[in-house]
């Protein structure tokens, strides 16, 4: 088990199994989105030139995390970018649902400069969890690369 940051890459037989941590829910949903970029490339090696902003929403906090995620892997292929840093600015109940407002920073892939590690081809709900705890909330999800 390999502990960087506010994350944890957890044992998987295929693909890429994170837990995402943080002081509350909205930091743990930022610190899933970079080990999200790590598996891609070396986050370290992105830098936030680019600002950008990201609007999600969900029936509950579970779709909210997967169309978090979906959306910067879309908007990251699409776009050709690569992203390092993110914001949550808004993270709530919203008209029945979730909603989920941020800013992402990052830049266009390089291939001189940003390895690339594996590719993600999408995010799963298999085995996702969200856990609030006493000093902060954790999010486990997996990737399928």
């Amino acid at each position: 088990m390999k502990r960087k940051k506010g994350y944890t890459f957890l044992e998987h037989m295929a693909d890429a199994y994170i837990a995402a941590y943080g002081k509350d829910l909205a930091e743990a949903f930022e610190n899933a989105a970079v080990a999200m970029f790590d598996v891609m490339t070396d986050v370290d090696k992105v830098d936030p030139e680019v600002e950008d902003y990201v609007e999600v929403s969900g029936e509950d906090e579970y779709s909210l995390l997967y169309n978090w995620l979906e959306a910067l892997l879309v908007k990251a292929e699409i776009e050709g970018m690569l992203y390092s840093k993110f914001k949550i600015r808004e993270l709530g109940k919203s008209n029945g649902g979730f909603r989920l407002k941020a800013k992402i920073w990052g830049e266009k892939f390089n291939p001189e400069k940003h390895l690339q590690k594996v590719g993600v081809k999408a995010v799963t709900y298999h085995q996702m969890e969200i856990a609030r705890e006493k000093d902060g909330a954790v999010v486990k999800f997996i990737l399928d690369i």
